[in-house]
C-alpha cells in the first residue's frame, strides 16, 4: 500500500513538473524603447517559426495575456522575454 501511495505521489509530482512553466502576465512591465523593442524582435522571432505572425490589433490587453499565457510556452519563452512580447504588442496595439 505505501509503495502505492509513494508511486502516486511521484507520478504527480512528474507531471506537474513537465506542464507549462511561463507566469501568467498580469500588466505592463518594461516600458523603455530598448525592452519593447527587444519584445518585438523576440516576437518576430520565436512566434513566427510556427504561424504567421498575429495582428497586435488582434486581442486587447487581457486577451493577449491569455493568448500568450498559451503560447508563450510552446515558443519556449522564459518570463522575461513573454513580459517582454507582452508590453511590446500592447505597445502598438490600438485597442
Amino acid at each position: 500500500m505505501k509503495k502505492i501511495i509513494v508511486s502516486m505521489i511521484l507520478g504527480s509530482a512528474f507531471m506537474a513538473s513537465c506542464g507549462p512553466k511561463s507566469t501568467a502576465v498580469t500588466g505592463p512591465k518594461f516600458t523603455t524603447a530598448e525592452h519593447l523593442a527587444q519584445g518585438k524582435t523576440v516576437f518576430e522571432n520565436s512566434c513566427n517559426r510556427c504561424h504567421a505572425l498575429p495582428n497586435p490589433e488582434k486581442h486587447d490587453d487581457q486577451g493577449w495575456i491569455k493568448t500568450l499565457s498559451r503560447m508563450a510556452p510552446k515558443a519556449k519563452l522564459n518570463d522575461e522575454q513573454h513580459q517582454m512580447v507582452y508590453d511590446y504588442l500592447i505597445s502598438v496595439n490600438k485597442k
